[in-house]
């Protein structure tokens, strides 16, 4: 970063100072999320925004080695004591939150002292593949879906559900009517487009979708969206988790992943000559990510109670399959109404909420771009439940049960040459490093331990 855009930056920090402090905001909020799923945060007074937006904030590196209890892996590129970093808040992204009185909000980008960016900074990471993708031709639109369960404050940690209707009732919207018209207009005041809110399947579960963006901005999206509910169940006297298990049956919270490709701003996934009405570049994207997921759970799918969500019958998507509506494959293909060629788009059901959504935007569009330099084809499309067959039937049409545990899928990523190159070596590393110590963290804990020890983590 030379003098010319340190200067840039200060004066877009003086341009938003006066409005932020008409707003009531006496606090900037500067956020990354590490490489366990867990939303870090540096804050500085108003008074301090210019020369945080010029120099920085100062943040040691080791975050990067940080697992979700905290604990500090010994990596082999992150994790000692030696080292500091410059956090400079994207202040285009700048936010007054509405659930939190007096703060706003900017994501992080965060920097060496040479003015050069952090090589394990996952925001930056993402936005590499996504100029990656720009020079194949290519733009994005992606969005995270967030679902949480919404408990009561329990003593010694446990989950009592805060509405008690049942599974997609309006019970469950009578219940908590004020506090999701509250959340709807904290959102819309922070400029968050909601597409959908409703009560979902688990107990007191509740899912809300967001307008769909650019790669980099639904990451910073899901960030935001995330924490707002947070703030907002916190100020009435409530909880939100969001780990991929709250209890230890029943179905979990996931992170759906919904994107679609656009060339020369003509949308690619739907009105195509291909499987489903996939164009030829949208088949081989799709394939890529298909033929890689068992290396992208290790990216989406990051945490062991993870492995917990991941059953057949949960509507997770257990097998490594497509299909077109198919809540059980792994990769849901939404085709969008009749007429409605744009809306077009692949889901992504496997991965969860203990993922960084930066580093699973990078991913999927590195996974994608491989299958599309490859020229990769899509299996026929699966239309029934991959359980419901026999294995020599799913075996016949390519179906394969995904990993069924991190140690597996961190193989499968460690072995995967060209996922390393597009993130970097220093970050995929320290990924696997991350993973291996949480495999290790719950090698000889029950599926109730590890509910118990990541239900107020995420």
């Amino acid at each position: 970063m030379d003098a010319d855009e340190r200067d840039r930056r200060a004066e877009q920090a003086r341009s938003i100072r006066d409005d932020l402090a008409g707003r009531g905001v006496v606090g900037l909020a500067t956020t990354w999320v590490d490489n366990s799923g867990i939303t870090r945060v540096k804050a500085v007074p108003l008074a301090r925004l210019e020369s945080a937006a010029r120099w920085g904030i100062g943040a040691s590196p080791v975050f990067d080695a940080f697992l979700a209890d905290d604990s500090i892996v010994p990596g082999r590129f992150a994790g000692g004591p030696v080292g500091d970093l410059r956090l400079h808040p994207d202040l285009s992204r700048a936010t007054v939150l509405a659930a939190q009185p007096g703060w706003a909000w900017a994501p992080a980008v965060r920097y060496r002292q040479d003015g050069t960016i952090h090589p394990q900074d996952a925001r930056s990471a993402a936005q590499r593949a996504v100029d990656d993708l720009k020079s194949a031709g290519f733009t994005a639109r992606m969005a995270f879906e967030i679902e949480w369960a919404l408990g009561l404050a329990a003593e010694g940690g446990g989950f009592v559900p805060a509405a008690t209707g049942p599974a997609y009732g309006y019970t469950r919207l009578v219940e908590q009517s004020d506090y999701l018209r509250e959340l709807l207009i904290a959102l819309d005041h922070q400029g968050v487009g909601v597409d959908q809110i409703h009560p979902e399947y688990g107990a007191g579960q509740f899912e809300l979708s967001v307008a769909a963006e650019d790669p980099v901005g639904a990451a910073d999206t899901f960030a935001l969206v995330r924490e707002t509910v947070r703030a907002h169940t916190v100020r009435l006297g409530m909880q939100a988790s969001f780990s991929p298990k709250v209890e230890a049956v029943g179905v979990g919270n996931g992170g759906h992943l919904h994107l679609s490709l656009q060339r020369d701003g003509a949308p690619i996934f739907g009105g195509g000559a291909g499987p489903a009405g996939l164009s030829e570049q949208a088949e081989q994207f799709t394939a890529g990510i298909l033929d890689r997921l068992p290396a992208l759970l290790a990216i989406g799918a990051p945490s062991v109670a993870s492995y917990l969500r991941l059953i057949p019958g949960h509507w997770a998507g257990a097998f490594q399959a497509w299909g077109v509506e198919n809540r059980e494959t792994a990769l849901r293909l939404v085709p969008g109404s009749p007429g409605k060629r744009d809306a077009a788009n692949l889901e992504v059901k496997v991965f969860d909420q203990s993922a960084n959504p930066y580093l699973a935007v990078a991913a999927v569009i590195l996974a994608g771009l491989a299958g599309i330099r490859a020229g990769a084809k899509l299996p026929a499309p699966v239309d029934v439940d991959p359980a419901s067959l026999s294995e020599d039937d799913r075996a016949a049409r390519g179906i394969r049960p995904l990993p069924t545990s991190l140690a597996d899928t961190t193989d499968a990523f460690e072995s995967d040459e060209e996922l390393a190159r597009g993130l970097g070596l220093e970050l995929a590393a320290t990924i696997v490093d991350t993973r291996r110590a949480e495999v290790a963290r719950f090698a000889d804990s029950s599926a109730e331990e590890i509910v118990a020890a990541s239900r107020w983590k995420y």
